[in-house]
């Protein structure tokens, strides 16, 4: 039973990649803290908080709005860590670890949207 955001399986593995790409970020060059690394935070941040605050929403369309922020969120950060990849600040496997979780986060959150229609 969901009480609370934190019982949102979705919530739960998208606050594991916001956990993960701090982690990762934390070994781009330090010309990149207030570029690539502060930006990839900030997207990885998004998509927990707009499930979080669409839980929150009284109306349906309400929720949705902010789960498709989410969405649009996890798709940036997909982007930022490909780049990050091919500017040599993540290794290929770092890069296949962190999409399969971006991945597994995505078909959470579809499914929490349709369950939410």
């Amino acid at each position: 039973m969901i009480k609370t955001f934190h019982d949102i399986v979705a919530w739960q593995k998208a606050h594991e990649l916001v956990l993960l790409t701090y982690k990762l970020t934390e070994q781009y060059p330090k010309t990149e803290i207030f570029g690539l690394a502060s930006q990839s935070r900030r997207c990885a941040v998004s998509v927990p908080s707009n499930i979080a605050e669409g839980y929150t929403r009284k109306s349906r369309a309400d929720c949705l709005h902010f789960y498709r922020i989410s969405d649009g969120s996890l798709e940036e950060l997909k982007y930022q860590l490909l780049l990050a990849r091919d500017l040599g600040y993540i290794s290929d496997s770092q890069y296949s670890q962190v999409l399969l979780l971006a991945e597994e986060v995505g078909r959470l959150l579809n499914g929490w949207k349709k369950t939410q229609k």
